[in-house]
Order: C-alpha cells, then structure tokens, then sequence
C-alpha cells in the first residue's frame, strides 16, 4: 500500500472526482448489498477466505479474526492479539493461516469450542526494521499446493527501529548510523528501501517440508496477490518510485520486476547498491509488467486478483480475472496473453458505481457470490464486507482482447452495430511511463491512433482492427463510445487499457 503522506492526502481532498464519474446504471446489472460488521471491530478487512462450511474467514484491522455465516448473517469471533493480519487461508481441516505483520501464523481450535487456542508460527524468516510500510502480504496457494507470500519494502516516510530483525545489508549505511538520522539516510537508501530480508520479494513456502524459496524479487509494495485459471502467479504492485504507474505481473521464479532495492538479496549479488545502477542495465534485468493500470483513469491503487467462476450467473466473464480498486468504487476485469514468451493483456472496467464503495482491497467467491473487503488504513478506502452478484444477463460490454501482428481482435458481449466499421468511430490514444527512480511518471509520447481497417466477424461480436503501426512498451488506451449495438445500446464500460 502508498505511503499516506500529507501531500497525497491533501490532493485527494481537494480533488475527490479526480477518476471519472462512474456511470450510475452499473447498478442496474449486480445486486451489492452491505454486512453489518461485528461489534467491537474497527471494520476495515485484511483478509477474507471461504471455510469448507461455507463460513467467511475475515482478518480485520486491529488483530481479530472472526467467521461470518451468510446463511445467517451472524459473526462468530475465532481469535484476536494478531499483528495486522492481511490475508488469511482457510485449510481443509479448518485451520487458518494468517499472514500477520511479523510472521506466518496457524490458528487452531483444537478442543472444539469455537475459538482459535493453538497458534502456531509457520515461518517469521524474514526481516523487519519496524518501519511502517512493512507489511507482509497472502498466503495464496498454487496449484502446485505450495504457498506464495509477498513483503513489502520500508518506506522513507518514517523511521525504523533501534533493533531490527534479521542480517542489515548496510551497502554503505551502517544501522546504527541509520537509526540516528534517519531522515537523511532514508533519502540516500532510496525512496522505498530494503535493508532486511526478504523485503521487496515473492516467497515460496512448502509447509509440509519446511522448505522457503526466495521465488522472485524487484516489487514495491505488492498488495495484490492471486493465481489465475490457468494457475500464473499474478501480483498487483501501486504506482511510486521505480513504477511509472499501477502494475500487474505475472511471476515467475527468479524473476525481477523492476523495483531495484531487493536485488541486494539475490544470491550472488555483487554490484553493491542496486538503486544506483545506470537505469539501462536494470531495465535488461527486469521482467517488464503484464499490464499497466492507468494512472487516474482506472485504478491508482489495485487490489487482490481472483478468478470469476464459470457459472451461468456470470455468463460470459467466467474464468477472467477480477481485481478490486482502492481509491475509487470499482472493479476491472485482466485479460492477459503470452506472445512470444512475454506476457501482455488489457485492463477492462467492469463494476463501477458508488454502490461498491471504495477501498476494494480483498475478495472471494462463495459460490456465485463474490465478497468484497474494504480497508482504508490512513489512505483512500473505505471498511466492512459486502456481496456482489449479477442481476440478470451480461450488459453490452467490452469482453475480450487479443494482439495481432498488425493491430488488435477485440470481442464483445453482444453484436456491434454494422456502422462500427467505420475506423473513425475508434479513438485510440497511445502513450508509455517512464521506468525511473522518480515517483511515477506522466503518460509520455501521447499520440491519437485511428484504425486503417476494421472489420466485423458474421456475428458481430467480434472486431478486427489493423493499425498504422505497432509500437511496444506502450499502452493503448481504447474510447468506445461512439460505438452501438445492432439494438442502439451503448457500452456500459466504454473503455479498455491494452499493454502492448
């Protein structure tokens, strides 16, 4: 999650609209209904599963877990006295895990009485200097079975602690020195830093061999985290220093994704500080994002992805992925592809009304239902749980991208209006992001894109566009509004955001 400095604050007080408005009929097409949160609980949500009895397993703010009923609408508390838990995974012999702030936890009721008497530590081998920005991030589970937790890095906006836990990479900043001025060397550590391990790294876990693997490093603060249908390990990372804008990647182990400051943990590392090497060789390090989130058009802060089940409810999304927006009360849709062994994909708006609520940080499926956790801690959200279902059939919407060699296949839930033949009812901006130490950067080399051709398939559904040109590591930003249906709808989502 951001830092929440008072600059950032302030700017999002003085500038509440600063994403488009969102269209009010979006509520027409999902029925979202809010939970009374339990008494007592500050209501922001860390972490949400489903148990094997259908109960939700939430982690909230101040340290308590609780189980919710929706057959009754009734909490249950299982455990409290936990260290900022976000992210819980129900096992199948009714065990939690919970990802506290210092270490991997597994709760147990072992006499039966409802509540959570054994806890017990899963693995705490990583760092902490006792910065804020710390937090630690999952578990989610592979279809390999084993356990993959994210860790943020530390942030220069407070300090750190006089003890810190785990080996101090000093790369010329003695701790000590450190603690004492921590203002100035903070700065000189970088923006965000890692001096601990694992901070700034994906890891592996095998509980059942005690085995941990470092699996991929190079993230900033890697919030959202999730496997795909096709089982890829995604992470959602937020615009800041080293990340032009809001990022998702596709993991891979020994994987590097951009951020430098944790690569002074990678083995073997012998090239000292990693944040002061030329910006040239670490971009021929990196893996680059899937998919850049807009900055201020579509998502500023994304969430935790997870998979649409493939149910008549949902119709047509079945199988993509959902990810939540914290700043603003939306939720967007991923389409990714592998081209050429590089992954690429699009960024779709799909739920987008104030009836959501901000903060959409943590999310489940039950069933047809998807739950919605919100947070806010000191930046943009909200708090409490809610539900989400469809109300009816799949609005006329954008449904699916694909790269051509020569230009883009987009799909759509119902037929287009044959007039969209027409290339001028296609506006394209294209633009790319800096890759710098600077805190994100402005949408670069803005150009206005039109189609050549574009032609439909006999159903309708289906557009094939060829453009001028084709330029990678850029984004091209589609506007569909011109665009109708054979029945003279419009698009209830009229955007999509393509990472080439």
């Amino acid at each position: 999650m951001k830092p929440a400095s008072l600059t950032s604050l302030l700017a999002l007080l003085l500038a509440p609209d600063f994403l488009p408005a969102a269209p009010p009929e979006a509520a027409a097409f999902y029925q979202i209904k809010p939970v009374a949160s339990p008494a007592g609980v500050d209501p922001q949500i860390g972490g949400m599963d489903v148990m094997a009895d259908g109960r939700l397993a939430v982690t909230f703010h101040r340290g308590e877990v609780q189980l919710y009923d929706p057959k009754t609408s009734a909490w249950q508390p299982f455990a409290e006295g936990l260290h900022l838990p976000l992210g819980v995974l129900a096992e199948p012999d009714g065990s939690l895990l919970v990802m506290q702030r210092g270490e991997l936890t597994r709760l147990r009721d072992t006499d039966g009485d409802g509540t959570a008497d054994d806890y017990q530590t899963v693995w705490d081998g990583f760092g902490m200097t006792g910065n804020y920005h710390e937090f630690a991030f999952g578990p989610a589970r592979g279809p390999d079975g084993k356990l993959y937790l994210a860790l943020n890095c530390a942030s220069s906006g407070a300090s750190i602690a006089r003890e810190v836990r785990g080996q101090w990479s000093e790369i010329g900043l003695p701790r000590e020195d450190f603690y004492r001025d921590w203002k100035k060397n903070s700065q000189e550590a970088g923006r965000m830093y890692s001096r601990v391990p694992w901070r700034g790294w994906v890891m592996q876990l095998d509980p059942s061999a005690g085995k941990v693997v470092p699996w991929a490093c190079g993230f900033r603060s890697p919030d959202g985290i999730g496997f795909d249908a096709a089982g890829n390990l995604l992470i959602a990372d937020n615009q800041g220093d080293w990340r032009g804008s809001s990022e998702l990647h596709v993991v891979k182990q020994g994987g590097f994704h951009g951020h430098p400051a944790s690569l002074v943990w990678r083995e073997g590392w012998q090239e000292g500080d990693p944040t002061k090497l030329p910006v040239e060789k670490l971009d021929a390090l990196r893996t680059p994002a899937a998919v850049w989130f807009p900055h201020n058009t579509y998502a500023n802060a994304p969430g935790q992805p997870v998979v649409i089940p493939n149910t008549p409810a949902w119709g047509p999304y079945g199988g993509q992925t959902v990810i939540g927006e914290m700043n603003v009360p939306r939720l967007l849709r991923l389409r990714l592809e592998e081209t050429e062994g590089v992954w690429q994909g699009a960024v779709i708006p799909f739920i987008d009304t104030p009836k959501l609520k901000r903060g959409l940080n943590r999310m489940v499926f039950a069933g047809d239902t998807l739950w919605v956790g919100r947070i806010h801690l000191a930046w943009a959200g909200d708090e409490g749980l809610g539900s989400i279902l469809p109300a009816g059939p799949a609005p006329f919407d954008p449904l699916d991208i694909n790269v051509t060699p020569d230009g883009f296949r987009l799909t759509f839930t119902d037929s287009l209006d044959p007039a969209a033949q027409d290339p001028a009812l296609w506006k394209i901006q294209r633009y790319g992001y800096a890759y710098h130490a600077d805190y994100g950067s402005p949408e670069l080399d803005k150009t206005a894109l039109t189609p050549t051709t574009v032609t439909l398939d006999p159903t309708g559904t289906i557009a094939t566009l060829t453009l001028p040109e084709m330029k990678t590591g850029t984004v091209h930003d589609f506007d569909f509004k011109a665009l109708r249906s054979r029945q003279g709808e419009s698009l209830l989502n009229p955007h999509l955001a393509y990472t080439l």
